[in-house]
């Protein structure tokens, strides 16, 4: 399957959704931007006059039922925010601002446990980056070559006055240090190239399960929220992690 269909995949079944959330609250999700009738008076040589431009939408809270689902159909994470919001909205039968404050304790317990599924990408950060570190005095300081030799190699060293530059002290060191960069280097190249083939796959193995067992958990957190809408929630609140502070 190609990225292209499976990026149509993942829109179809947003576009479900939202359908579903527009049939339970009477949303005309087939209603477009252009089709929204405007005054006869919004334009004039061609552009729009000043009252016109006042009635502009700036935030997503003042936008109309059918912009929100439409933005949502695109993954707009602030769309799908107020998709959130607004059936939090009809089910507790509260007004937009108490809405927000039930918002953020979804945020909150989406955030649970974080850390943890954070682990791999925290621990794959600290492991390159200092292995980055490392590689430096291992191959040009001589201390800590014949520290490395005495202790895991064990090689012959050359003379003292052929070590007295660390261009000298990396040729030294390289003798063992080539094939340990390099093998390092052949291993995460092919694990580049298989990345990128996941990614034209339009598969995330890991990133996918974790998601999906957050949003199962936060669905299962909050039952009386709209099901088909409620498990986009972490899908797109990771997208823009200033939700969940």
């Amino acid at each position: 399957m190609s990225l292209l269909h499976t990026s149509r995949a993942l829109l179809s079944k947003t576009s479900s959704i939202a359908r579903k959330a527009a049939t339970k609250h009477n949303f005309n999700v087939h209603r477009s931007f252009t089709n929204v009738p405007t005054p006869p008076d919004s334009f004039k040589d061609g552009k729009p006059t000043l009252q016109y431009a006042k009635a502009l939408p700036k935030t997503f809270a003042s936008m109309t039922n059918e912009q929100i689902l439409q933005f949502a159909e695109m993954q707009i994470p602030e769309a799908c925010r107020e998709c959130i919001v607004r059936d939090i909205m009809v089910v507790d039968q509260i007004e937009y601002d108490d809405a927000m404050k039930i918002f953020k304790k979804i945020a909150e317990t989406n955030r649970r446990g974080m850390q943890i599924y954070a682990l791999p990408f925290y621990t794959g950060f600290g492991a390159a980056f200092t292995g980055g570190i490392l590689s430096v005095p291992l191959v040009f300081d001589l201390s800590t070559v014949n520290w490395f030799n005495d202790k895991f190699v064990t090689a012959e060293m050359p003379p003292l006055e052929d070590l007295e530059t660390m261009l000298e002290v990396g040729s030294a060191s390289w003798g063992w240090m080539e094939p340990i960069l390099g093998q390092i280097s052949f291993f995460l190249l092919c694990m580049q190239f298989a990345r990128s083939q996941l990614q034209n796959l339009g598969v995330r193995p890991y990133f996918n399960w974790q998601r999906n067992m957050r949003a199962e958990y936060l669905v299962s957190q909050f039952p009386q929220y709209d099901a088909e809408v409620s498990p986009s929630l972490y899908c797109y609140l990771s997208l823009r992690s200033t939700y969940l502070n």
